[in-house]
């Protein structure tokens, strides 16, 4: 099993060796052979570049005897990686990718989509804040990637229906570091919810800054994280953070399941596990599970198991959709 994964960027705390770690630990947990073959682990860097993505999957997928790839941060690595699978009939399962296309547009038979994705993390904020004080104006800063357009776009959607607004928006690229000229128009826009459709290093930047330009509940001002791991809460610290609104499908102090899988992985990682490695043990576990009672890892004969199984999200009930979408209830925090 393939762990592709952010190992040096933005995205490296919420995935990265923790990442590998995740998998490792469902891997153990499933006793660590298949029919006397050892169930074994590799892992490498996207670099967040979707051609090294690729070409390391291809010679994976080739040469390397790997079944199946988990992780992918980043949607142009997902879609690339997707698409090699795809073409040779392997299994992915995408835990950190975010994006409704995934399953809405490019869904196939050895495809799982686990992560929370933006049409949930979008309905499930917005939602929860568009009957609020202010909560049927919004702006946006969007991450210029697919995932940010998509994020953005299924926020409106429900905004709209609901007979609010949005009264403009701006990009930036990945690692894009001075987030100031954005800030400041989402300041002069007076939008009272602002929308942050960003991820990892970039958000976390995004919120410290806006703080310094005193944005904030205080000033009439709400800051809506989208995607939020909790290594952001960490690297922002308790001062900062306060008054983000966060949707997340995991949450380690969620459940007794949770607690549990969360002590285990802090005593090997010295880290609270984010929901993106909380859903590669879950991923990993199910696949391995599906494994078995398929008696192969045929990648179509083990994906056709994982929609026949029932699935345990961390005390949970959740289930694989036909189109690959994994269902469970998110939480607004």
């Amino acid at each position: 099993i393939g762990v592709r994964t952010d190992e040096s960027g933005p995205s490296a705390d919420a995935a990265g060796p923790g990442s590998s770690l995740a998998a490792q630990m469902a891997v153990d947990d499933f006793g660590g052979r298949f029919k006397g073959r050892k169930i074994e682990i590799v892992h490498a860097d996207t670099q967040n570049k979707p051609d090294v993505a690729s070409n390391i999957a291809r010679r994976w997928f080739d040469n390397e005897g790997v079944s199946a790839i988990v992780d992918l941060p980043v949607t142009p690595v997902a879609y690339a990686v997707m698409e090699l699978a795809r073409a040779k009939s392997k299994s992915v399962l995408v835990t950190a990718s975010a994006t409704s296309d995934i399953t809405a547009k490019f869904c196939s038979p050895t495809l799982t989509h686990w992560a929370d994705d933006t049409h949930a993390l979008a309905a499930g904020t917005a939602r929860a804040l568009i009957d609020q004080p202010g909560g049927k104006q919004w702006y946006f800063i969007a991450v210029d990637i697919a995932f940010g357009a998509a994020l953005q776009r299924d926020a409106t959607e429900v905004i709209e229906k609901a007979g609010g607004k949005v009264v403009g928006s701006t990009r930036h690229p990945v690692n894009a570091g001075d987030f100031s000229s954005l800030i400041l128009q989402a300041q002069n826009s007076k939008a009272p919810m602002i929308g942050l459709a960003s991820v990892g290093a970039d958000l976390v930047n995004i919120v410290k800054q806006a703080r310094e330009f005193n944005v904030g509940p205080e000033h009439g001002q709400n800051l809506v994280g989208l995607l939020i791991y909790i290594n952001d809460i960490h690297a922002l610290g308790p001062k900062v953070a306060q008054g983000l609104i966060v949707t997340s499908g995991f949450y380690w102090d969620q459940s007794e399941a949770s607690r549990a899988f969360a002590k285990r992985f802090f005593g090997q990682r010295g880290a609270m596990p984010s929901k993106n490695q909380a859903e590669i043990y879950t991923a990993v576990s199910h696949y391995l599970r599906a494994m078995a009672k398929a008696g192969t890892d045929e990648p179509v004969a083990v994906n056709k198991a994982m929609r026949d199984m029932p699935l345990d999200y961390f005390g949970k009930p959740a289930h694989v959709r036909a189109d690959g979408r994994v269902v469970y209830n998110l939480m607004v925090y």
